[in-house]
């Protein structure tokens, strides 16, 4: 009898929850307003402005796909994908691998203090500016003056000094490098909060099990950080095809084309060629592109769930 008052209070709940709740989306209205004017109009605007010769205060002609045409024999805009994927590669890997080491050392400490002050250590620098990062870097790779030529300098090895930004075939692998070792950054925070929501008793029902450290990050950690993993696969995704202020400030896409990408060939067509339109074509096909991968992403990790069980 008192299970089924409980059946029917709850069918009660559920049944107000479904009324509608005008106030609610009124709430909501001037947040979809600013999503449409600042988000959804630009790009829908450039969709269509993909298809005019378009000029600013004048009459834009329809060329229909000439911009598209144009974009197929656009040496420097294919090359600039090249350079994503190399991003990408580095991004997924040993961007992700070092702070995933530091979060398994860090929560190797068993003392909760000393463990909170060396995350807040290596957490803090994330408080910077990114611009400020930036420049600090750009003065260690300068050529003259730079930390890091005065460095190799200092040990004798004058050899490999050179000209890190201005060399073609070192100032994308330096870009990459900077931030190095890439602690304080999304990664790290993403493992930790993981790591730190499986719950100890697994961790301490793994030690009297006889599980060996390694054998524990190999079979419990590594598993149970599968959704982590998927999360920062695709914020990677949206943010490498995306990437491009680094190249802008330090080498503005050069020495000769080595660190050009797809938003500074867009920032370059539009503001420097003045081709607004096939602008409006490069920027409609890298969103094309990037809410593509993101759809397919997203569907490939919907309904997955963690089986610890076999574990």
């Amino acid at each position: 009898m008192a299970s089924a008052i409980k059946v029917d209070e709850i069918k009660k709940n559920k049944s107000r929850n479904k009324k509608f709740k005008p106030l609610l989306y009124l709430g909501l209205a001037p947040l979809f307003i600013i999503l449409g004017l600042f988000a959804y109009y630009p790009a829908a605007n450039g969709l269509t402005r993909a298809f005019y010769d378009w000029r600013f205060f004048e009459p834009s002609k329809f060329i229909g796909l000439e911009n598209f045409r144009t974009m197929l024999t656009d040496d420097m805009w294919w090359e600039s994908f090249q350079h994503i994927f190399m991003v990408f590669i580095a991004a997924t890997t040993i961007m992700w691998a070092l702070p995933l080491l530091a979060v398994e050392m860090l929560i190797s400490i068993r003392n909760q203090r000393t463990q909170y002050i060396l995350r807040t250590l290596l957490l803090f620098p994330l408080a910077f500016p990114i611009i400020v990062t930036i420049y600090m870097w750009g003065f260690i790779y300068h050529p003259n003056r730079g930390l890091l030529n005065t460095a190799l300098q200092a040990v004798g090895l004058d050899s490999l000094a050179q000209n890190w930004l201005g060399d073609p075939k070192t100032a994308l692998y330096s870009l990459l490098f900077i931030s190095f070792p890439w602690i304080a950054s999304l990664p790290f925070f993403v493992f930790l909060t993981g790591l730190q929501n499986i719950g100890t008793e697994v961790f301490e029902a793994a030690a009297l099990d006889g599980c060996s450290r390694m054998k524990r990050f190999l079979v419990i950690d590594m598993p149970l950080l599968g959704r982590q993993f998927r999360l920062l696969f695709f914020l990677a995704t949206i943010s490498v095809l995306q990437f491009g202020i680094t190249a802008q400030v330090l080498t503005a896409g050069g020495p000769d084309n080595a660190t050009m990408f797809p938003i500074l060939r867009i920032l370059g067509v539009a503001f420097n060629g003045g081709d607004w339109g096939y602008a409006a074509t490069l920027s409609s096909t890298l969103f094309i592109l990037t809410f593509s991968i993101s759809s397919v992403i997203l569907l490939i990790s919907k309904g997955e769930k963690q089986n610890v069980r076999s574990l």
